[in-house]
């Protein structure tokens, strides 16, 4: 006979299982990202604000405020606005991964799979060479 109980009635030891493992990934994303932001001179904490990330995301990689938001609001409207979601989502990706001195096939997984390319680019070796607000700052007290 069917039963309508959920996974956490039937099954409770692997329900808990798989809420920490979703809670491990997403802890370990949120730290790739935090540490992109903080080596492109962003304050980390911007990586948990659900839209700001994105526009922070769009900063880094030199491209206009508005594809953060496109991006982080395309999923509410159905199949065209997950789709545009998806291509600002790349060249957001594209435009972060070269200011970080990536390829474009890295922007391209930034954009497709950040859960495994921001921990890269956050915990790996890569410098930011694009301007951060310090050097913007400078060149405004030196004019």
């Amino acid at each position: 006979m069917y039963s309508n109980r959920g996974l956490l009635e039937t099954n409770p030891a692997m329900a808990w299982i798989i809420i920490i493992v979703a809670l491990a990934v997403v802890v370990f994303l949120i730290a790739g990202m935090w540490k992109t932001f903080t080596k492109a001179g962003k304050p980390g904490w911007a990586a948990i604000v659900p839209i700001y990330s994105n526009i922070v995301l769009a900063e880094i990689g030199g491209k206009p405020i508005w594809m953060g938001l496109g991006m982080a609001l395309g999923f509410v409207i159905p199949v065209i606005g997950g789709l545009v979601s998806l291509v600002f989502g790349i060249l957001i990706g594209i435009g972060v991964a070269e200011k970080f001195g990536k390829s474009q096939g890295f922007g391209v997984g930034l954009g497709l799979l950040g859960l495994v390319f921001y921990p890269i680019l956050g915990f790996g070796d890569a410098q930011y060479e694009g301007a951060t607000a310090e050097d913007i700052n400078d060149e405004v007290l030196d004019a």
